[in-house]
């Protein structure tokens, strides 16, 4: 498949789910329209010190974005020793391909690479008789 044509498929299906969600979206919107007062008071319930008046959908969605965003903060914490490793392991990369850049310079100047040690004997066992 061609990049345009995954791009057409991707597009294809971002509006396959994209459009019901926002009929769905819509729909919960003006089914909950009515004005609901939030204290913030847990003391006084008759004169909270602080009352947000908001229409229902307008509480939930605030209330599901922070939830998003905390779940999101959460995983960014959780994953830190799966960066942690993947940033070590990058700087062990780096260095082995500066050690080889390196190797390969001295070879192209004609300098004799270094010895290697002598791998001594087979590690086989002799057969069983």
């Amino acid at each position: 498949m061609t990049r345009k044509g995954k791009a057409m498929l991707r597009k294809i299906v971002t509006a396959i789910i994209v459009v019901p969600l926002v009929v769905i979206i819509v729909a919960f919107a003006v089914a909950n329209r009515q004005t609901v007062t939030v204290s913030f008071d847990p003391f006084s319930g008759a004169a909270p010190a602080y009352a947000a008046t908001l229409p229902l959908f307008v509480i939930i969605f605030m209330v599901l974005i922070l939830g998003v965003l905390v779940g999101g903060f959460a995983a960014w914490l959780r994953q830190g020793k799966w960066r942690r490793a993947a940033r070590r392991l990058d700087d062990e990369a780096r260095a082995l391909r500066e050690e080889r850049d390196g190797l390969r310079r001295r070879i192209d100047a004609g300098e004799r690479p270094l010895p290697q040690p002598d791998p001594g004997p087979p590690l086989i066992p002799p057969p069983v008789l």
